[in-house]
């Protein structure tokens, strides 16, 4: 899963849950920022690039999340 498609699922869950979702550019560096989900976030590299599966839990976690939530 590449960070785009992170991005738009988590948008869309949080569409579904009437959670706020927000991208923040202004926190990071380079090609890093953060994915807030409500009050909890993550950071998010280069949305271009894939996330490997360890990275991918791990955001998850941060966000407090699972895989079945953001499966379609």
């Amino acid at each position: 899963m590449r960070g785009q498609e992170f991005e738009r699922k988590i948008r869309k869950l949080g569409r579904q849950r009437g959670v706020f979702v927000a991208f923040d550019a202004a926190h990071g560096k380079g090609s890093h920022r953060r994915l807030y989900f409500g009050e909890r976030f993550t950071t998010l590299k280069d949305r271009n690039k894939e996330i490997g599966p360890g990275l991918l839990k791990a955001m998850l976690d941060q966000l407090g999340l699972t895989r079945d939530d953001i499966e379609e």
